[in-house]
């Protein structure tokens, strides 16, 4: 690769990380995820459609599909558990690319069943990119050209150093939601225990244990029990304030 195209390539990834920065994304795991791909779909060569599978429970989910057919071949691989998607997620090369250059040619042997499926919703190739840092959301950037063999050198220089900038985005907006729900969750916590100091004139961690134990008691998760207890106390408030109005 010449210096020059080099040099347009960094102004590209720069610039597609300037865009996920100025909307602030990393505060929000969907909205990064839509960014990411239509960064990628804008940035990288010979890529007409783009899309982001991402492993949720136990299962691949597909994720802002810049087309409704685009989403349907990203469910076709996950019901399958075939094709590159896949394969970048599950089994992903060293430098985290699975390119299909041909899917009517020679890849149609490597994913039988994927391909030809591909190539009737009118897409030749196809590159998925691992989108996965260590402790992070396992998921792939999936990048589809209706031109056969649509991915040259820099194509693929890009989509590698693009999907390690991804990983790294996605990776921070997951740590983000994490600890807004462990906050989310801390708060509630805090606010069971105080109905309960209240209610029974206990002290922190009586009120604390107490919880522990009624979680113990009905296989409830701890912040299961806080959010009952929060909840019906507000649903009885509602009432006692409906009561007294209307009196």
């Amino acid at each position: 690769m010449n210096s020059s195209r080099h040099d347009d390539l960094v102004t590209a990834l720069r610039q597609a990380a300037r865009g996920l920065a100025r909307r602030r994304s990393i505060r929000d795991l969907e909205e990064t995820l839509g960014q990411i791909v239509t960064s990628a779909v804008a940035t990288i060569p010979g890529v007409d459609a783009g899309s982001i599978s991402l492993t949720h429970h136990g299962r691949i989910e597909t994720r802002h599909p810049t087309t409704e057919a685009i989403g349907k071949l990203d469910r076709t691989q996950s019901e399958l558990n075939e094709g590159p998607c896949i394969s970048a997620i599950e089994d992903p090369p060293e430098d985290g690319l699975v390119i299909a250059r041909d899917l009517a040619g020679d890849d149609a042997q490597r994913w039988p069943r994927f391909a030809p499926q591909a190539v009737e919703a009118g897409y030749r190739a196809l590159m998925s990119t691992q989108l996965s840092a260590n402790g992070g959301p396992r998921a792939a950037l999936n990048l589809y050209s209706a031109t056969a063999d649509a991915f040259d050198e820099d194509a693929r220089t890009l989509a590698g150093l693009f999907g390690i900038q991804a990983a790294m985005l996605l990776y921070g907006a997951d740590t983000a939601a994490n600890l807004q729900r462990a906050v989310d969750s801390r708060d509630q916590i805090g606010q069971a225990k105080g109905i309960l100091m209240e209610r029974f004139s206990l002290d922190d961690e009586a009120a604390f244990q107490m919880l522990v134990k009624s979680s113990q008691e009905t296989n409830m998760k701890l912040t299961d029990v806080a959010r009952w207890l929060t909840s019906e106390t507000g649903k009885r408030s509602a009432g006692l304030g409906t009561d007294r109005e209307s009196r």
